[in-house]
């Protein structure tokens, strides 16, 4: 693994702005996931049941634009992922960053059109995920920690392991966590539109800064961490 990869540290800071999205999802827009489907088909089961409080068409509108941001990056990886690794993050930070950006602007309304955010906000990380999926960098998701907690756990020295990636992995759940935390104070004292800015801002500055390496003039296979 080369130790100067610009990918971990990148995907860590993406692992921030995934709980500043949550936050603004779950709290702002009706108990609905945009970053983790997992969560979101949970509530359209409970939705699709009647339980009080659950509505089908918010996690149909996160659902459905998260395939097709997922589609459209994968796509874009399959037409970018033979050239330099920059060019690949930049096309993808960029559209992520404008999806975000776009939803910042519609929360700044005075009756911001909640389905419209969640639809900006699921498609930027359906993208985001396909992304991530295809650079293959072991333990960070950036949007998903089961499997990384489970790694904490079973690959332990208590559990007979070498704890491999163990910093990594503890890294992915703080971040996240951090995320979470610092996108619930802001969307409780200024509303939604902050968080998606620094979302929104985070993923260009960590990107650019990602792409000054050396290593990101290089093709993926030759970044894998």
């Amino acid at each position: 693994m080369p130790r100067s990869s610009p990918l971990p540290g990148l995907l860590l800071l993406l692992s921030v702005t995934t709980g500043l999205v949550d936050a603004v999802s779950v709290l702002g827009l009706g108990k609905v996931f945009t970053a983790n489907m997992t969560g979101t088909i949970v509530f359209l089961g409970f939705a699709a049941v009647g339980t009080p409080g659950f509505v089908i068409r918010p996690y149909l509108v996160a659902l459905l634009a998260f395939v097709v941001g997922a589609l459209v990056a994968g796509r874009m990886g399959q037409m970018l992922g033979q050239r330099p690794l920059r060019q690949w993050l930049i096309a993808a930070a960029l559209v992520e960053a404008l999806l975000l950006g776009l939803a910042a602007l519609l929360a700044l309304g005075a009756h911001p059109w909640h389905d419209a955010i969640i639809a900006l906000t699921a498609l930027a990380m359906g993208s985001r995920n396909a992304t991530i999926r295809q650079l293959k960098v072991p333990d960070l998701t950036t949007t998903v920690l089961t499997l990384t907690i489970t790694g904490i756990a079973a690959d332990s020295r208590m559990a007979g392991g070498e704890n491999p990636n163990l910093i990594r992995r503890i890294g992915a759940v703080v971040a996240i966590f951090v995320g979470a935390a610092a996108g619930a104070t802001m969307v409780t004292h200024t509303g939604l539109a902050l968080p998606l800015g620094v979302a929104a801002a985070l993923v260009l500055i960590g990107t650019l800064w990602g792409i000054a390496s050396p290593l990101a003039a290089q093709p993926l296979g030759q970044n894998h961490p």
